[in-house]
Protein backbone atom coordinates (compact mmCIF):
# COMPACT_ATOMS: atom_id res chain seq x y z
CA UNK A 1 0.00 0.00 0.00
CA UNK A 2 1.20 3.51 -0.81
CA UNK A 3 0.70 6.22 1.78
CA UNK A 4 1.43 9.87 2.44
CA UNK A 5 4.70 8.89 4.17
CA UNK A 6 6.23 7.16 1.17
CA UNK A 7 9.93 8.11 1.00
CA UNK A 8 9.69 9.40 -2.58
CA UNK A 9 7.58 12.34 -1.37
CA UNK A 10 10.45 13.70 0.72
CA UNK A 11 12.20 14.55 -2.54
CA UNK A 12 9.51 17.01 -3.64
CA UNK A 13 10.41 20.61 -2.81
CA UNK A 14 7.76 23.34 -2.94
CA UNK A 15 10.10 26.23 -3.72
CA UNK A 16 11.71 24.34 -6.58
CA UNK A 17 8.37 23.24 -8.01
CA UNK A 18 6.78 26.70 -7.91
CA UNK A 19 9.93 28.34 -9.29
CA UNK A 20 9.75 25.97 -12.25
CA UNK A 21 6.10 26.87 -12.77
CA UNK A 22 6.94 30.59 -12.69
CA UNK A 23 9.71 30.11 -15.25
CA UNK A 24 7.30 28.33 -17.58
CA UNK A 25 4.66 31.06 -17.23
CA UNK A 26 7.21 33.76 -18.14
CA UNK A 27 7.16 32.77 -21.80
CA UNK A 28 4.88 35.05 -23.85
CA UNK A 29 5.96 33.32 -27.07
CA UNK A 30 3.94 30.26 -26.03
CA UNK A 31 0.67 32.09 -26.77
CA UNK A 32 -1.11 30.10 -29.47
CA UNK A 33 -1.29 31.33 -32.16
CA UNK A 34 1.53 31.24 -33.07
CA UNK A 35 2.35 28.87 -30.20
CA UNK A 36 6.14 29.01 -30.28
CA UNK A 37 6.88 26.71 -27.35
CA UNK A 38 10.62 26.31 -27.90
CA UNK A 39 11.58 28.29 -24.80
CA UNK A 40 9.15 26.47 -22.49
CA UNK A 41 10.09 23.06 -23.85
CA UNK A 42 13.78 23.85 -23.40
CA UNK A 43 13.14 24.76 -19.76
CA UNK A 44 11.51 21.35 -19.29
CA UNK A 45 14.21 19.51 -21.25
CA UNK A 46 17.09 21.07 -19.35
CA UNK A 47 15.48 20.32 -16.00
CA UNK A 48 14.94 16.66 -16.81
CA UNK A 49 18.25 16.12 -18.64
CA UNK A 50 20.11 17.38 -15.56
CA UNK A 51 18.53 14.52 -13.59
CA UNK A 52 19.60 11.83 -16.05
CA UNK A 53 16.53 11.57 -18.28
CA UNK A 54 17.10 10.60 -21.90
CA UNK A 55 15.53 13.50 -23.81
CA UNK A 56 14.31 13.57 -27.39
CA UNK A 57 12.56 16.35 -29.30
CA UNK A 58 10.11 15.29 -31.99
CA UNK A 59 7.68 17.21 -34.20
CA UNK A 60 6.90 18.45 -37.67
CA UNK A 61 7.07 22.19 -36.97
CA UNK A 62 10.26 23.94 -35.87
CA UNK A 63 8.45 26.13 -33.33
CA UNK A 64 6.45 23.22 -31.87
CA UNK A 65 8.97 20.69 -30.55
CA UNK A 66 7.53 17.95 -28.35
CA UNK A 67 9.67 16.62 -25.54
CA UNK A 68 9.84 12.91 -24.78
CA UNK A 69 11.99 12.41 -21.67
CA UNK A 70 12.52 8.84 -20.44
CA UNK A 71 13.97 7.29 -17.31
CA UNK A 72 14.08 3.50 -17.19
CA UNK A 73 14.31 2.10 -13.68
CA UNK A 74 13.89 -1.56 -14.57
CA UNK A 75 11.64 -4.06 -16.27
CA UNK A 76 8.01 -3.10 -15.99
CA UNK A 77 5.29 -0.93 -17.49
CA UNK A 78 5.86 2.44 -19.12
CA UNK A 79 3.91 5.37 -17.62
CA UNK A 80 3.73 8.59 -19.62
CA UNK A 81 2.82 11.97 -18.15
CA UNK A 82 1.59 14.39 -20.80
CA UNK A 83 0.84 18.11 -20.52
CA UNK A 84 1.04 21.13 -22.83
CA UNK A 85 2.87 24.46 -22.65
CA UNK A 86 1.03 26.43 -25.34
CA UNK A 87 -1.51 28.91 -23.95
CA UNK A 88 -4.41 30.99 -25.25
CA UNK A 89 -4.10 34.75 -25.87
CA UNK A 90 -4.44 37.10 -22.91
CA UNK A 91 -7.12 39.38 -24.37
CA UNK A 92 -7.21 42.92 -22.97
CA UNK A 93 -4.32 43.02 -20.51
CA UNK A 94 -5.92 45.93 -18.65
CA UNK A 95 -8.45 43.38 -17.33
CA UNK A 96 -5.67 41.55 -15.49
CA UNK A 97 -4.92 42.27 -11.84
CA UNK A 98 -1.29 41.25 -12.41
CA UNK A 99 0.67 41.25 -15.71
CA UNK A 100 -0.18 37.91 -17.35
CA UNK A 101 3.42 36.81 -17.87
CA UNK A 102 4.96 37.99 -14.59
CA UNK A 103 3.98 34.85 -12.66
CA UNK A 104 3.20 36.85 -9.54
CA UNK A 105 2.71 34.97 -6.26
CA UNK A 106 -0.03 36.45 -4.09
CA UNK A 107 -2.65 35.08 -1.70
CA UNK A 108 -1.23 31.56 -1.92
CA UNK A 109 -1.67 31.51 -5.70
CA UNK A 110 0.47 31.77 -8.81
CA UNK A 111 -1.11 34.24 -11.23
CA UNK A 112 -0.63 34.38 -15.00
CA UNK A 113 -1.64 33.08 -18.38
CA UNK A 114 -1.09 29.35 -18.43
CA UNK A 115 -0.64 29.13 -14.66
CA UNK A 116 -3.36 26.51 -14.52
CA UNK A 117 -3.89 25.71 -18.19
CA UNK A 118 -1.59 23.96 -18.41
CA UNK A 119 1.79 24.79 -16.97
CA UNK A 120 0.87 23.78 -13.42
CA UNK A 121 0.42 20.22 -14.68
CA UNK A 122 3.72 20.43 -16.58
CA UNK A 123 5.65 21.56 -13.50
CA UNK A 124 3.96 19.01 -11.23
CA UNK A 125 4.61 16.15 -13.62
CA UNK A 126 8.27 17.09 -14.10
CA UNK A 127 8.95 17.40 -10.40
CA UNK A 128 7.12 14.19 -9.56
CA UNK A 129 9.23 12.30 -12.09
CA UNK A 130 12.41 13.88 -10.76
CA UNK A 131 11.43 12.90 -7.21
CA UNK A 132 11.26 9.26 -8.30
CA UNK A 133 14.83 9.48 -9.60
CA UNK A 134 16.21 11.44 -6.65
CA UNK A 135 14.76 8.92 -4.21
CA UNK A 136 17.33 6.37 -5.38
CA UNK A 137 14.71 3.66 -5.09
CA UNK A 138 14.40 0.74 -7.48
CA UNK A 139 11.16 0.71 -9.45
CA UNK A 140 9.83 -1.80 -11.94
CA UNK A 141 9.10 0.33 -14.96
CA UNK A 142 9.81 3.46 -16.97
CA UNK A 143 8.62 7.02 -16.40
CA UNK A 144 8.15 9.21 -19.49
CA UNK A 145 7.49 12.96 -19.40
CA UNK A 146 5.90 14.32 -22.58
CA UNK A 147 5.70 18.12 -22.85
CA UNK A 148 3.76 19.23 -25.93
CA UNK A 149 2.63 22.27 -27.82
CA UNK A 150 -0.38 22.81 -30.08
CA UNK A 151 -3.05 21.60 -27.65
CA UNK A 152 -5.01 24.83 -27.91
CA UNK A 153 -5.37 24.38 -31.69
CA UNK A 154 -6.22 20.68 -31.72
CA UNK A 155 -2.95 18.89 -31.01
CA UNK A 156 -2.14 17.73 -34.55
CA UNK A 157 1.44 18.98 -34.21
CA UNK A 158 1.67 18.17 -30.51
CA UNK A 159 0.14 15.21 -28.72
CA UNK A 160 -1.26 13.68 -31.91
CA UNK A 161 2.18 13.83 -33.52
CA UNK A 162 3.68 12.34 -30.37
CA UNK A 163 1.23 9.44 -30.32
CA UNK A 164 1.88 8.69 -33.98
CA UNK A 165 5.68 8.75 -33.69
CA UNK A 166 6.70 7.79 -30.15
CA UNK A 167 8.44 4.41 -30.05
CA UNK A 168 7.87 2.39 -27.99
CA UNK A 169 4.42 3.55 -27.01
CA UNK A 170 3.60 3.80 -23.29
CA UNK A 171 1.44 1.33 -21.45
CA UNK A 172 -0.43 4.06 -19.52
CA UNK A 173 -0.96 7.80 -19.89
CA UNK A 174 -1.97 10.56 -17.50
CA UNK A 175 -2.91 13.73 -19.39
CA UNK A 176 -2.39 16.74 -17.17
CA UNK A 177 -5.25 19.23 -17.19
CA UNK A 178 -7.26 21.28 -14.70
CA UNK A 179 -9.36 18.66 -12.92
CA UNK A 180 -9.14 20.07 -9.37
CA UNK A 181 -7.01 16.97 -8.72
CA UNK A 182 -9.92 14.65 -9.40
CA UNK A 183 -9.41 11.37 -11.26
CA UNK A 184 -11.09 11.85 -14.64
CA UNK A 185 -11.64 8.64 -16.58
CA UNK A 186 -12.92 10.21 -19.79
CA UNK A 187 -13.83 13.41 -21.57
CA UNK A 188 -16.67 14.73 -23.64
CA UNK A 189 -16.08 14.72 -27.38
CA UNK A 190 -16.37 17.55 -29.87
CA UNK A 191 -18.78 17.48 -32.80
CA UNK A 192 -18.73 20.89 -34.44
CA UNK A 193 -21.50 21.32 -37.02
CA UNK A 194 -21.59 23.92 -39.81
CA UNK A 195 -25.07 24.90 -41.03
CA UNK A 196 -25.49 26.90 -44.24
CA UNK A 197 -28.89 28.15 -45.33
CA UNK A 198 -29.07 28.93 -49.06
CA UNK A 199 -31.70 31.22 -50.56
CA UNK A 200 -31.83 33.66 -53.48
CA UNK A 201 -30.76 37.27 -53.86
CA UNK A 202 -33.08 40.06 -54.93
CA UNK A 203 -33.36 43.81 -54.49
CA UNK A 204 -34.37 44.50 -50.91
CA UNK A 205 -37.08 46.81 -52.18
CA UNK A 206 -38.69 43.80 -53.86
CA UNK A 207 -38.13 41.10 -51.23
CA UNK A 208 -40.74 38.76 -52.71
CA UNK A 209 -38.39 38.17 -55.63
CA UNK A 210 -35.78 36.63 -53.32
CA UNK A 211 -35.47 33.89 -50.74
CA UNK A 212 -34.13 35.36 -47.43
CA UNK A 213 -31.42 33.07 -46.12
CA UNK A 214 -30.94 34.99 -42.87
CA UNK A 215 -34.62 34.63 -41.98
CA UNK A 216 -34.34 30.94 -42.79
CA UNK A 217 -31.31 30.64 -40.50
CA UNK A 218 -33.28 32.37 -37.74
CA UNK A 219 -36.02 29.75 -38.13
CA UNK A 220 -33.45 26.95 -37.93
CA UNK A 221 -31.92 28.41 -34.77
CA UNK A 222 -35.34 28.82 -33.18
CA UNK A 223 -36.23 25.23 -34.08
CA UNK A 224 -32.97 23.94 -32.61
CA UNK A 225 -33.59 25.81 -29.38
CA UNK A 226 -37.15 24.54 -29.23
CA UNK A 227 -36.63 20.91 -30.28
CA UNK A 228 -33.02 19.92 -29.65
CA UNK A 229 -31.70 21.93 -26.73
CA UNK A 230 -34.14 20.38 -24.18
CA UNK A 231 -33.25 16.88 -25.42
CA UNK A 232 -29.55 17.55 -24.98
CA UNK A 233 -30.12 18.87 -21.47
CA UNK A 234 -31.78 15.59 -20.57
CA UNK A 235 -28.91 13.45 -21.87
CA UNK A 236 -26.72 12.47 -18.97
CA UNK A 237 -23.93 10.11 -18.08
CA UNK A 238 -23.43 9.01 -14.47
CA UNK A 239 -19.74 10.04 -14.42
CA UNK A 240 -20.19 13.47 -16.01
CA UNK A 241 -21.49 16.51 -14.16
CA UNK A 242 -22.86 18.19 -17.28
CA UNK A 243 -25.11 16.90 -20.10
CA UNK A 244 -24.65 17.01 -23.85
CA UNK A 245 -24.49 20.62 -24.98
CA UNK A 246 -24.68 22.77 -28.09
CA UNK A 247 -23.72 26.42 -28.53
CA UNK A 248 -24.14 28.57 -31.62
CA UNK A 249 -20.73 30.20 -31.59
CA UNK A 250 -20.34 31.89 -35.00
CA UNK A 251 -22.70 33.34 -37.59
CA UNK A 252 -22.13 34.98 -40.97
CA UNK A 253 -24.49 36.10 -43.72
CA UNK A 254 -25.67 38.75 -46.09
CA UNK A 255 -24.45 40.45 -49.25
CA UNK A 256 -25.20 44.15 -48.84
CA UNK A 257 -27.61 46.31 -46.88
CA UNK A 258 -30.03 46.56 -49.82
CA UNK A 259 -29.86 42.95 -51.03
CA UNK A 260 -31.97 39.99 -49.95
CA UNK A 261 -29.34 37.59 -48.58
CA UNK A 262 -28.85 34.34 -50.44
CA UNK A 263 -26.64 32.71 -47.80
CA UNK A 264 -26.31 32.54 -44.02
CA UNK A 265 -23.98 30.21 -42.17
CA UNK A 266 -23.53 29.47 -38.50
CA UNK A 267 -21.40 27.12 -36.45
CA UNK A 268 -22.65 24.91 -33.63
CA UNK A 269 -20.14 23.85 -30.98
CA UNK A 270 -21.58 20.47 -30.03
CA UNK A 271 -20.13 18.54 -27.08
CA UNK A 272 -21.02 14.86 -26.90
CA UNK A 273 -21.03 12.28 -24.13
CA UNK A 274 -19.80 8.69 -24.33
CA UNK A 275 -22.33 6.78 -26.39
CA UNK A 276 -22.95 9.66 -28.80
CA UNK A 277 -21.14 10.13 -32.12
CA UNK A 278 -20.33 13.22 -34.18
CA UNK A 279 -22.12 11.66 -37.17
CA UNK A 280 -25.32 11.22 -35.20
CA UNK A 281 -25.04 14.77 -33.84
CA UNK A 282 -24.83 16.22 -37.35
CA UNK A 283 -27.75 14.12 -38.62
CA UNK A 284 -29.90 15.19 -35.69
CA UNK A 285 -29.27 18.85 -36.49
CA UNK A 286 -29.77 18.30 -40.22
CA UNK A 287 -33.23 16.78 -39.74
CA UNK A 288 -34.43 19.74 -37.68
CA UNK A 289 -32.87 22.29 -40.06
CA UNK A 290 -34.49 20.75 -43.14
CA UNK A 291 -37.92 20.85 -41.50
CA UNK A 292 -37.42 24.49 -40.50
CA UNK A 293 -36.57 25.75 -44.00
CA UNK A 294 -39.28 23.74 -45.71
CA UNK A 295 -41.68 26.68 -45.18
CA UNK A 296 -39.57 28.84 -47.54
CA UNK A 297 -40.08 27.84 -51.22
CA UNK A 298 -36.74 27.71 -53.00
CA UNK A 299 -34.64 27.50 -49.81
CA UNK A 300 -32.33 24.65 -48.87
CA UNK A 301 -29.88 23.90 -46.12
CA UNK A 302 -26.48 22.20 -46.01
CA UNK A 303 -25.18 20.63 -42.80
CA UNK A 304 -21.60 19.48 -42.40
CA UNK A 305 -20.23 17.73 -39.33
CA UNK A 306 -16.72 18.44 -38.16
CA UNK A 307 -15.56 15.99 -35.56
CA UNK A 308 -13.26 17.38 -32.90
CA UNK A 309 -12.76 13.98 -31.34
CA UNK A 310 -14.89 11.22 -29.88
CA UNK A 311 -15.84 11.12 -26.25
CA UNK A 312 -13.57 8.83 -24.25
CA UNK A 313 -14.24 6.64 -21.25
CA UNK A 314 -11.85 4.38 -19.36
CA UNK A 315 -12.82 1.24 -17.48
CA UNK A 316 -12.75 2.24 -13.81
CA UNK A 317 -11.02 -1.05 -13.07
CA UNK A 318 -8.04 -0.17 -15.29
CA UNK A 319 -4.69 -0.22 -13.44
CA UNK A 320 -4.06 3.47 -14.19
CA UNK A 321 -7.44 4.48 -12.75
CA UNK A 322 -6.84 2.40 -9.65
CA UNK A 323 -3.30 3.76 -9.25
CA UNK A 324 -4.33 7.41 -9.39
CA UNK A 325 -7.32 6.74 -7.14
CA UNK A 326 -4.99 5.05 -4.65
CA UNK A 327 -2.70 8.09 -4.76
CA UNK A 328 -5.61 10.41 -4.02
CA UNK A 329 -6.86 8.19 -1.23
CA UNK A 330 -3.41 8.16 0.36
CA UNK A 331 -3.33 11.97 0.29
CA UNK A 332 -6.87 12.40 1.55
CA UNK A 333 -8.24 13.64 -1.79
CA UNK A 334 -11.54 12.51 -3.26
CA UNK A 335 -10.71 9.31 -5.16
CA UNK A 336 -14.07 8.75 -6.88
CA UNK A 337 -13.71 8.69 -10.70
CA UNK A 338 -15.51 11.36 -12.74
CA UNK A 339 -15.67 12.58 -16.33
CA UNK A 340 -14.03 15.73 -17.70
CA UNK A 341 -16.21 18.31 -19.40
CA UNK A 342 -13.61 19.85 -21.73
CA UNK A 343 -11.43 18.37 -24.45
CA UNK A 344 -7.82 17.39 -23.74
CA UNK A 345 -4.78 15.89 -25.43
CA UNK A 346 -5.69 12.67 -23.66
CA UNK A 347 -8.11 11.83 -26.47
CA UNK A 348 -5.20 11.30 -28.89
CA UNK A 349 -3.64 8.67 -26.64
CA UNK A 350 -7.00 7.05 -25.94
CA UNK A 351 -7.73 6.86 -29.67
CA UNK A 352 -4.51 4.87 -30.06
CA UNK A 353 -5.83 2.30 -27.58
CA UNK A 354 -3.62 3.42 -24.68
CA UNK A 355 -5.32 3.45 -21.25
CA UNK A 356 -5.53 7.18 -20.48
CA UNK A 357 -6.87 9.30 -17.65
CA UNK A 358 -6.92 13.07 -17.04
CA UNK A 359 -5.61 14.61 -13.85
CA UNK A 360 -4.11 17.86 -12.68
CA UNK A 361 -4.23 20.96 -10.49
CA UNK A 362 -6.41 23.97 -11.17
CA UNK A 363 -10.03 24.87 -11.73
CA UNK A 364 -11.19 24.48 -15.36
CA UNK A 365 -13.48 27.48 -14.88
CA UNK A 366 -10.35 29.67 -14.68
CA UNK A 367 -9.00 28.55 -18.05
CA UNK A 368 -9.01 31.03 -20.93
CA UNK A 369 -10.11 34.00 -18.78
CA UNK A 370 -8.33 37.07 -17.39
CA UNK A 371 -6.69 36.72 -13.97
CA UNK A 372 -5.97 33.04 -14.41
CA UNK A 373 -4.40 31.51 -11.30
CA UNK A 374 -3.60 28.22 -9.63
CA UNK A 375 -3.28 27.52 -5.92
CA UNK A 376 0.19 26.61 -4.66
CA UNK A 377 -1.29 23.97 -2.35
CA UNK A 378 -3.09 22.23 -5.20
CA UNK A 379 0.07 22.24 -7.36
CA UNK A 380 1.98 20.53 -4.58
CA UNK A 381 -0.90 18.14 -3.96
CA UNK A 382 -0.84 17.16 -7.63
CA UNK A 383 2.94 16.73 -7.61
CA UNK A 384 2.67 14.27 -4.73
CA UNK A 385 -0.26 12.48 -6.36
CA UNK A 386 1.58 12.05 -9.67
CA UNK A 387 4.55 10.61 -7.80
CA UNK A 388 2.45 8.16 -5.79
CA UNK A 389 0.54 7.10 -8.90
CA UNK A 390 3.84 6.14 -10.54
CA UNK A 391 4.97 4.33 -7.41
CA UNK A 392 1.75 2.30 -7.46
CA UNK A 393 2.09 1.45 -11.16
CA UNK A 394 5.70 0.41 -10.58
CA UNK A 395 4.87 -1.86 -7.66
CA UNK A 396 5.87 0.29 -4.70
CA UNK A 397 9.65 0.46 -5.18
CA UNK A 398 12.52 -0.81 -3.04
Amino acid sequence: MIDANHPVLSHIDQDETISLLQELIRDPDSVNPPGDVRKSVEVARAKLAAEGFECELIGDLEHVPNLVARYRFGDGPSLLYNAHVDVVPTGDESAWQYPPFDAVIADGKVWGRGSGDDKASVAAQIMSAIALVRSGMSFAGEIVVNVCGDEETGGRHGAKYTVDHIDPKPDFVVAGEQTLNRVCVGERGGAGVAVTVIGKTAHAALPWNGVPAIEGAAEVIAALRRELWPKLGARRHPLFEVPSTATISLIDGGVKTNVVPDRCSFHIDRRILPGETSEEAAEEIKAIAERAVAQFPGMRVEVQGRSGGRATLMDVDSPIVKAMAAANAALGINADPIGYNMGTDGRHFAAAGIPTIIYGPGDPALAHVPNEWVGIDEVMEATRAYALCAVEIFGGGK
